[in-house]
């Protein structure tokens, strides 16, 4: 280590050249390649520049600067995005990836990743077909929808449906329905980059049909209800339930959107779950559009559903902004395997991981507690203390 005394000048010209240090570093040009290693060395090279001119200590031997470029390649190698625990408690994470995907979800993705497919090939008729065919028949069996489309995300599958019905005119909604969701998705703003004009209904706390009656008129394109899934408005409160909106839609001719941002295939309250909005329900209650998202209750890949009515899907289908936000065929496999499941599985809870999550008995997450206390207290070390807590009886 040289000396903090001496000259800052006479330790820069001690510093090795780039193509010396190269000279010894066959195992790292051979492993990352010769461009990735010289770029490393220069950045190791420029950050002892850097200290030395400021008086801190820093090392002009070769292999400590090597040692340093080293490392620099490792961890600019090392995947970015990797495995974590999820310890949160909560199962449906944001920010720790969302659902994990089913096995056969997997095997889907290895599939098409790994091989040539019919994305866009009708096998049968030998000419080119639509990459949607391949889940817009499962989502319509399982929801009753006339017809469904996909797109990268249910904030896409809303901006799609807003600017494809609803371009230049007025969408009605609920004030106590605008909702604001994770990364500041926010609905009205939405509506702006949809290029439609928002029309606040009703109050926070109170809604009525009769709110959304007077708002309608000839400028008016689309009613809109959105689940408001991440709170509930208590006490003196009241809102416009679907059946009702679609009873003004009918009456004014003007189609009716429900955005439900999870939305579930299935009855979650027949495992003793709270009550979620059933897709197929609230088809079957005259919506005329329904979005929601695949990768949140649904346990699938990101994306964003579109079921409803022939008429008005096919309209968005040929909306340019579509090619925009259409999905991938890694996505579209693992979407079209996930839905297979809940159509022909005999046991959905088990074969969808993050219903298996939802719908573990007490038994079950108590004595996974118990398995996980002492490695988590030998990780953590003596500065923590762990205690296993026990629902109240």
């Amino acid at each position: 280590m040289d000396s903090e005394r001496t000259p800052y000048k006479g330790r820069l010209r001690r510093l090795p050249s780039v193509d010396r240090l190269l000279l010894g570093f066959d195992e790292a040009i051979e492993q990352f390649g010769r461009k990735a290693t010289t770029s490393a060395l220069r950045e190791a090279l420029g950050d002892r520049r850097k200290r030395i001119v400021s008086g801190e200590p820093s090392s002009t031997d070769e292999i400590a600067i090597r040692q340093t470029a080293l490392k620099m390649l490792r961890d600019g190698a090392a995947p970015g995005l990797r495995r974590v625990f999820n310890l949160t408690g909560t199962v449906l994470h944001t920010n720790l990836g969302r659902a994990i995907l089913p096995a056969e979800a997997i095997e889907a993705i290895k599939s098409v990743a790994t091989d040539y497919s019919n994305l866009e090939f009708d096998l049968d008729s030998g000419k080119r077909g639509d990459r949607e065919t391949h889940v817009e028949k499962l989502l319509c069996e399982l929801t009753g929808a006339e017809a469904a489309t996909v797109v990268n995300n249910n904030a896409a599958a809303v901006l799609l449906v807003l600017n494809t019905l609803a371009m230049n005119r007025e969408v009605p909604v609920s004030r106590g329905e605008l909702v604001e969701i994770g990364g500041s998705f926010r609905i009205p703003e939405v509506m702006q980059r949809a290029n439609c004009t928002l029309i606040e209904v009703g109050t926070t706390n109170r809604t009525h049909l009769k709110d959304f009656r007077d708002a309608i008129n000839d400028q008016s394109a689309l009613l809109m209800k959105v689940h408001t899934s991440n709170y509930k408005i208590v006490g003196f409160s009241s809102e416009v339930d679907l059946t009702g909106l679609v009873s003004i839609g009918e009456k004014h001719k003007i189609p009716v959107m429900e955005d439900l941002g999870s939305g579930a295939l299935i009855d979650l309250s027949r495992y003793g779950l709270p009550k979620e909005p059933v897709v197929a329900e609230r088809i079957a209650l005259g919506a005329d559009i329904i979005t929601f998202s695949g990768d949140k209750i649904l346990g699938g890949p990101q994306a964003g559903l579109v079921v409803g009515k022939k008429v008005w899907v096919s309209q968005m289908n040929k909306n340019p902004l579509k090619r925009a936000l259409r999905c991938g065929k890694l996505t579209l496999g693992a979407l079209e395997a996930t839905l297979r499941l809940y159509q022909y599985s005999v046991n959905i809870a088990d074969d969808i991981p993050t219903l298996k999550a939802f719908t573990r008995s007490l038994k079950e997450i108590e004595e996974m507690s118990e398995r996980l206390l002492p490695p988590l207290q030998k990780a953590l070390g003596q500065g923590f203390h762990l205690v296993l807590e026990k629902p109240r009886e």
